[in-house]
């Protein structure tokens, strides 16, 4: 006589688990959910550094128009002189200065360059050493740099100040630099120099 054969318990050793079960089909509305769901993930790691890129460069882009727009009115053009407008005019704008700008003149007398800059009060004193002169030789309310250079490339200093002043006066053919500071901003001078050398 042969007993019959018990079913096994889902719960015993051995018994066949849901793994081991033919796996269910995926219902149409559960496919669409998680393709909606990988879409919008890939969208959002793509999409939204993508969109922030796009945006810092027009950005940039618009500050670079807004500075060229700003400074072209005058004349200065926005960024650094060259290395050698910088050795040939003895003007060496310090490092991590901002608002830089410049703008040079050559006929067959004189030649100039115009140049602009935000510095710290240590850029102003190695600016200030290094050109020849120092922080001590600045005058109160002295407007070294004369009106006609003024206007070519539109400073006016009208403004509260208070204004300190120095020329630093060479022998031919060494760049004469008549230098102007802003100290407006106590911790950021503005400076302004106008640096001319006879060939």
């Amino acid at each position: 006589m042969t007993v019959p054969r018990q079913p096994s318990s889902p719960d015993l050793p051995g018994a066949p688990g849901p793994a081991d079960r033919e796996p269910r089909p995926e219902d149409r509305r559960h496919m669409i959910r998680r393709r909606w769901f990988t879409a919008t993930i890939i969208v959002l790691l793509i999409g939204v550094p993508a969109g922030y890129l796009l945006i810092s460069a027009n950005q940039s882009r618009d500050s670079g128009r807004d500075k060229e727009k700003k400074y072209s009115a005058t004349g200065l053009t926005a960024g650094w002189p060259s290395k050698v407008q910088r050795r040939l005019y003895d003007v060496s704008v310090p490092p991590y200065s901002a608002e830089v700008a410049y703008y040079e003149t050559n006929n067959w007398r004189t030649s100039r360059l115009y140049v602009q800059f935000l510095t710290s009060n240590e850029g102003l004193e190695k600016f200030l050493k290094e050109t020849g002169t120092s922080a001590s030789k600045l005058k109160k309310d002295d407007i070294t740099i004369s009106k006609r250079d003024q206007n070519v490339v539109g400073w006016e200093f009208t403004g509260p100040g208070p204004w300190w002043g120095v020329t630093h006066d060479q022998d031919n053919p060494a760049p004469t630099q008549d230098i102007v500071v802003s100290r407006a901003n106590p911790k950021h001078p503005m400076v302004y120099v106008v640096s001319a050398t006879t060939p």
